[in-house]
């Protein structure tokens, strides 16, 4: 998505990515809802059988994805990425808006091809893992920005919220119907989402990150704090009043609770604007287009990698039998959020308004602290002579050195 989006919108359209997947969530969640007293095995086999139908729609959906002028130019198909270029700008082959921006990525391509030789399909991997870890600019620095961002991204907690929250809010006693306090905190996901659409080009990335985990500690230490004190931690049990039924347990202050509840919907409102969508913008964004598939590939993993420890390891956090937190838990989300805090400081560069190209050069001449004061002064296609014009032998160079991998 990156590779193919204007700039100056380019935020905007990949937070689309995110705002996707809190639609599924909501969707899936109605179901649930919808499905959650239904007798015998249907209450789980239809939520499952549903997901068949969206497999088939993005199965078919991929045949109409537009291809990207940059992976082209990598392949060395330069007459392939300018009509992919002028498909997706909307301008004739002609057009010198069209000759300008693949002369710079033609540019970018060979000044990187000299930096990062192509080599074999182990060699390619292996190229996200070179030079030196104190460049801000080199592979691995970049490699690991990106798959430490989808890590922290996991590390606020959210996925505790979305996959937990229907049993520990059952838990506590307080909650009628911990369905539908589940499906809020949906609703709050997907109705805060397209806020980033508009904050994401405005103020930048590494503004909204800084900010969104502000807000998330916060909201995270607030919960804890009342839960400790007043709230989900304070309960008592009741005789149950079907006869031969397990003892209930009810809050001592259902208000505590309610509090409680109204900051998990203040986090996720600060989750979805913020660190939900700019990770998958970021990591769109910073690596250089010889290993940029493979390096948002390690990223997604890790971003999964971690889902899958937070979804393993939570129970047992939580668990009556196991470590019991309750609230507490929220310590836990709450310091590692403190964590994406100064994580963002240090570390995030500010990418807005930059093409993929400017921000290489981004990289290469400032630091993520600076990087918001940084200004493009030149271009990659100046630098190589062309002054935004192609010539024959540029590319004849470009395809004869184009590389599958």
């Amino acid at each position: 998505m990156s590779e193919i989006s204007p700039r100056k919108v380019r935020g905007a359209l990949v937070s689309g990515y995110q705002f996707a997947i809190t639609l599924g969530i909501l969707i899936a969640s109605c179901v649930d809802y919808a499905t959650q007293d239904n007798p015998g095995r249907s209450a789980y086999r239809i939520p499952i059988g549903i997901q068949f139908a969206w497999g088939v729609i993005l199965a078919v959906g991929l045949f109409f994805l537009p291809d990207s002028p940059r992976f082209f130019v990598k392949r060395g198909a330069v007459e392939k990425a300018r009509l992919a270029l002028c498909r997706l700008r909307g301008q004739p082959a002609d057009s010198e808006y069209i000759e300008a921006e693949l002369a710079e990525i033609i540019a970018n391509e060979e000044y990187e091809r000299s930096l990062i030789p192509a080599t074999g399909w182990i060699g390619s991997w292996a190229n996200c893992f070179t030079g030196s870890l104190f460049k801000s600019g080199s592979n691995v620095r970049r490699t690991i920005l990106g798959t430490s961002m989808q890590m922290m991204q996991q590390w606020t907690g959210v996925n505790f919220i979305f996959y937990y929250s229907t049993p520990f809010l059952q838990s506590t006693g307080a909650i009628g119907n911990v369905f539908l306090i589940s499906l809020i905190f949906t609703l709050v996901n997907v109705c805060s989402t397209p806020i980033s659409f508009y904050t994401m080009e405005k103020f930048g990335r590494r503004p909204l990150l800084l900010w969104g985990a502000l807000g998330m500690l916060l909201c995270q230490f607030l919960v804890a704090i009342i839960g400790v004190t007043v709230g989900f931690n304070k309960s008592h049990i009741i005789p149950n009043p079907v006869a031969g039924g397990d003892p209930l347990t009810r809050a001592n202050n259902t208000s505590a609770v309610n509090a409680q509840i109204a900051f998990i919907a203040i986090f996720i409102f600060f989750f979805a604007s913020t660190w939900g969508p700019g990770a998958w913008v970021v990591i769109g964004e910073i690596f250089p287009l010889p290993i940029r598939s493979r390096g948002v590939a390690l990223s997604t993993a890790s971003n999964w990698l971690w889902n899958t420890i937070i979804g393993v390891i939570t129970p047992y956090m939580v668990g009556a039998n196991y470590g019991n937190l309750k609230s507490s838990v929220f310590f836990v989300w709450g310091g590692l959020c403190t964590a994406a805090f100064v994580y963002a400081y240090f570390l995030i560069p500010e990418t807005k308004g930059l093409t993929l190209e400017q921000v290489d050069r981004m990289f290469e001449e400032t630091t993520p602290r600076t990087s918001s004061k940084w200004r493009p002064h030149t271009t990659y296609a100046t630098d190589a002579g062309t002054n935004g014009k192609m010539g024959a032998e540029m590319v004849a160079d470009v395809e004869r050195k184009g590389s599958i991998y």
